[in-house]
């Protein structure tokens, strides 16, 4: 862990630890007042790309995620995101510009874990904390020690981004009695543009923009995003959405996202919500904690066959089990389903591949669990 002092001095739990070394040599080169940095897209949508990030534009992201959620000097962020991405970069800058606090921990699912015993130093700022976290990493948290949940009630907020949040962490987040928002934005766009609140009486049913911030859509229904952090310039997404008015949105799923089974158009984010019900209809809802993607394979037949790929250790002793569980879990997805919709077949993984940013890595994770899979069978 680094604890950074606004007035300059810091704490180093591990000071040989490279990640720790890169933390503070970041620091050291926007103290200098580097006017660029170089930072890559996470890759999980495609071939990761190098992008140059520009200074004024990094502070103006600064400024809109300050006035959105009220942080001022004093304050404490809490940095568990890899700080060679987007995020945990932008959390490095936003202590460093608005005067805060920070706390910096090596990413991992539970980031609260390897610095227990340094708890006492966001417990002592309750109210003026500020978490960044990916979903599995809140879901951990949530579902930990109760110390784990009292710290995260010590936030002023909390932002949950990098990834969809499914309905299981929808419902543990009821129990948090700060501000929980979940995050839209991009490496293009210096991070978040848009929060949608999701606990509390005054949760949202949108996305809302942050300030300064256009939106509007191009002719495939895909989002366009023009912003100070864009350097005044529109950004198309890939992201299909509805533009409830002139700055909250609705997202429907990628462009990329959708594909063409028999003739049949599926949107993977549809299927991607039925499968949350699919699973707890077939397991008990407080063990429904694995993770899952629908993706699709080639079909001679079909051109694109879905697929259902579900993170699981295999019944080595009765893998008999195992196929059972598949045989329910399809038919679970045609009762709920159209024909033509419902996945062809389950795979079960040991392990889901992640980006360097914690997000599942689809290809990867056929490429290196699913293909061998059908080949064997």
């Amino acid at each position: 862990m680094i604890f950074l002092e606004r007035d300059g001095t810091h704490i180093n739990t591990l000071p040989n630890n490279p990640y720790y070394e890169k933390v503070l040599k970041f620091k050291k080169a926007w103290e200098s007042g580097q006017e660029t940095f170089e930072v890559h897209t996470s890759g999980s949508t495609g071939t990761p790309k190098k992008i140059t990030l520009h200074r004024k534009q990094m502070i103006d992201s600064v400024k809109m995620t300050a006035k959105a959620f009220d942080l001022e000097e004093g304050d404490t962020a809490f940095c568990c995101l890899n700080i060679d991405y987007i995020a945990g970069m932008m959390m490095l800058v936003r202590a460093f510009e608005i005067g805060m606090d920070l706390v910096v921990v090596e990413p991992s699912s539970n980031p609260f874990e390897t610095i227990e015993k340094h708890l006492y130093i966001l417990k002592s700022n309750r109210g003026r904390n500020f978490f960044a976290f990916v979903p599995l990493q809140i879901q951990t948290l949530l579902e930990s020690k109760p110390i784990f949940t009292e710290i995260l009630n010590s936030a002023k907020a909390i932002i949950i981004g990098g990834a969809a949040v499914n309905e299981h962490i929808l419902e543990k987040v009821q129990m948090l009695f700060p501000p929980v928002y979940v995050t839209y934005g991009m490496t293009e766009t210096i991070t978040h543009v848009a929060i949608k609140r999701i606990n509390g009486s005054e949760k949202d049913d949108f996305f809302n923009t942050l300030d300064s911030v256009d939106i509007q859509l191009n002719d495939e229904n895909c989002l366009m995003i023009k912003s100070k952090t864009t350097n005044n310039e529109w950004i198309t997404t890939n992201d299909v959405a509805e533009i409830i008015n002139g700055s909250s949105f609705i997202l429907h799923g990628r462009i990329d996202n959708v594909i063409n089974s028999g003739g049949v158009k599926i949107q993977l984010e549809k299927i991607d919500k039925v499968a949350e019900l699919v699973l707890k209809r077939i397991q008990e809802p407080e063990k429904v904690l694995n993770r899952y993607f629908v993706f699709s394979l080639p079909d001679e037949k079909l051109g694109e066959r879905l697929i259902f790929v579900l993170e699981k250790e295999p019944n080595k002793q009765f893998p008999s089990k195992d196929d059972a569980l598949k045989v329910d879990i399809l038919q679970a997805f045609k009762e709920i389903l159209p024909k033509f919709e419902a996945p062809k077949e389950v795979f079960f993984v040991e392990k889901l591949i992640e980006t360097p940013t914690g997000k599942i890595d689809k290809i990867k994770t056929i490429n290196a669990y699913v293909l061998p899979q059908i080949s064997n069978g």
